[in-house]
């Protein structure tokens, strides 16, 4: 019996992703397995020897950290201004954006995405350009406006919100476009169909256009939810690398990177990092059954005509 032997052409596509391959498993597979594996150690610098102490880097975060809760606050609330707010803000614009009577639509999708194009070095300077104290513009027009001058860099209330504003103002421009792109993908027939059923514009947004964007919504709020529990650039960059007054602008990211790099707790902030992943994961899961509920529910809305019309699609 003869051994069947790959020829040339054969062996090309293995070969195509042996690069690739390689490199997920040194600098992909390798670290995430590494870090879990640190996070069970007590581990104070590379050269330390580590030591195994099961679950007590995880108990004391959980229990005696006060920094891991407060960081956990400022996460969410980064992540409910900064992401989730934009996203319900770039709902609205996508639709007026989409509409037949708006002409320009290149221009303004590429005035909506320059932001998010910026790096977080020239996002800084613009913020400094208006949120410095003495020679912002908002705090000018605040002072002519005769009241006090708000703080927004030295302040421990303050901090989060102006740095939540600029996370907020990149954000937003990337949620329409993705928005509009998906209100494209629906069939103009569908919102003929209920024209002819006399749907108003209230239902015809209710019970057509966001059960259509369902996918995309939860695509959106996914990707929200991930970046908002890893962000670090911003509050980083914005805050001169100090974590801002009193450490109002640290992250879930930014407290990690404090841990290993400046406590020199590699163990600890190896744990945080698994808890973060463990904090995306049910908040995508909780997503997921809202967006399903909402689809499920507005599947058997009052709107005849649309579901006929669809399903001879």
């Amino acid at each position: 019996m003869s051994k069947h032997h790959m020829t040339q052409k054969e062996r090309m596509p293995y070969v195509c992703l042996l690069p690739f391959v390689l490199l997920f498993l040194t600098f992909g597979l390798f670290p995430i397995l590494y870090s879990l594996f640190v996070s069970f150690q007590s581990l104070h610098g590379p050269r330390d020897n580590p030591e195994f102490v099961g679950f007590s880097n995880y108990i004391f975060l959980l229990t005696e950290d006060a920094y891991f809760w407060k960081t956990i606050g400022t996460t969410f609330l980064f992540l409910f201004l900064g992401f989730l707010l934009p996203n319900l803000c770039a709902i609205p614009l996508a639709l007026m954006l989409h509409h037949e009577s708006v002409k320009l639509k290149g221009y303004f999708r590429t005035v909506y995405f320059l932001p998010y194009m910026t790096n977080t070095i020239s996002l800084a300077l613009i913020a400094q350009f208006f949120f410095t104290y003495n020679y912002g513009l908002i705090n000018y027009f605040v002072s002519l406006a005769g009241y006090d001058k708000i703080e927004w860099m030295a302040d421990a209330t303050n901090n989060p919100i102006y740095i939540s504003i600029i996370v907020a103002f990149r954000q937003l421009g990337f949620y329409t476009i993705l928005y509009f792109v998906g209100l494209q993908s629906i069939p103009k027939v569908l919102y003929e169909a209920a024209d002819l059923d006399g749907a108003t514009t209230a239902q015809k947004y209710f019970n057509l256009t966001l059960p259509q964007m369902a996918p995309i919504i939860f695509f959106a709020v996914t990707l929200s939810v991930i970046n908002g529990m890893q962000l670090f650039d911003e509050p980083y960059m914005l805050t001169g690398g100090a974590g801002g007054f009193k450490q109002s602008a640290f992250t879930l990211a930014y407290y990690t990177v404090w841990l290993m790099n400046k406590a020199q707790r590699l163990g600890r902030g190896s744990a945080v990092s698994w808890l973060v992943s463990v904090i995306i994961i049910v908040l995508t899961y909780i997503n997921w059954n809202v967006t399903n509920a909402l689809e499920g529910k507005n599947r058997g809305s009052d709107l005849g005509p649309v579901r006929r019309q669809k399903s001879l699609q």
